[in-house]
């Protein structure tokens, strides 16, 4: 729940602080004395709604370093080091794709992929996950994150949440004139009104939520083929299965949000529905269920 929250008011920071900046350079003038002017209120969301989404891709990299405090192996001191490296760099060949830099982090077992661009990612794994796993089984979990950069998911994400928040942004500001208009406006004066504002603010929380639901669903549906790709990229789907279930043994570690669609957690409970990640049982039945 603190992840939601916090996922929430980060959309409605950006979101505010756009809007401030576009009403210094005029582009939110879409509320006119004959109503709302819809083209301008378009191009009002499309800025704001891509903004934050396409910010935070372009950052995820040193972002995900700071607050993982992960370590980047520039050159490998020590025999794990060594195969962490030399595997990565032998799936990203497989996969066709650049050696995307290597990290170690602090922490319980958990594991995550992110970067703007496939041919400069950021593969890190948790010491709690090289800890607990055979190297059969870290193998399967750097397949599913090679396979992420190769499939394109970061960017993926970011485009569908540019496009949900583009609707919030859009459909609350429709619903707040209409309300406005309806229920609290007073005598001629067509300026928005305070139902203006508290509309708006109200179904932005609320839509808002409806589009964590639904880049939720995205991300588990990525995750599926996250999987697929693991087994793909090692002719076996023997260590993603067993990497999975072990975890299910283990306490995965909390990843800050921003990575969590990339990562190898599970949330159970009624919060799945905001979950990035499937139940890990209905991950290993998929690749029970490969051809």
């Amino acid at each position: 729940m603190k992840r939601i929250v916090l996922f929430l008011l980060t959309n409605l920071a950006v979101i505010a602080v756009m809007s401030v900046v576009l009403s210094v350079l005029g582009v939110n003038r879409f509320l006119t004395a004959n109503g709302l002017q819809l083209s301008t209120l378009l191009a009002f969301s499309l800025v704001v709604g891509f903004t934050g989404a396409i910010f935070s891709l372009l950052i995820s990299k040193p972002m995900a370093k700071w607050s993982t405090g992960a370590k980047v192996i520039v050159s490998p001191s020590t025999s794990n080091e060594l195969w962490l490296v030399n595997t990565v760099k032998a799936l990203s060949e497989r996969a066709g794709i650049g050696m995307p830099e290597v990290a170690i982090y602090n922490g319980e077992a958990n594991a995550f992929a992110t970067g703007a661009f496939k041919n400069s990612a950021l593969v890190a794994v948790s010491t709690g996950l090289l800890d607990g796993m055979t190297r059969e089984e870290v193998e399967g979990v750097l397949g599913h994150e090679v396979a992420h950069i190769a499939n394109g998911d970061m960017v993926t994400m970011t485009l569908i949440q540019g496009v949900l928040n583009t609707f919030v942004v859009f459909l609350a500001r429709v619903v707040g004139y209409v309300v406005d208009k309806a229920v609290f406006r007073n005598g001629d004066d067509d300026r928005p009104g305070i139902g203006y504002m508290i509309t708006v603010f109200v179904c932005e929380i609320l839509f808002g939520i409806a589009a964590m639901m639904i880049v939720a669903w995205f991300s588990r549906q990525r995750e599926f083929r996250a999987d697929a790709g693991s087994a793909n990229l090692l002719g076996n789907r023997q260590p993603m299965m067993h990497a999975l279930a072990r975890l299910g043994g283990l306490q995965p570690g909390e990843l800050p949000k921003s990575m969590a669609a990339s990562g190898i957690s599970d949330t159970p409970g009624w919060s799945a529905l905001f979950s990035s990640h499937p139940p890990l049982e209905q991950r290993i039945a998929a690749l029970q269920n490969m051809r």
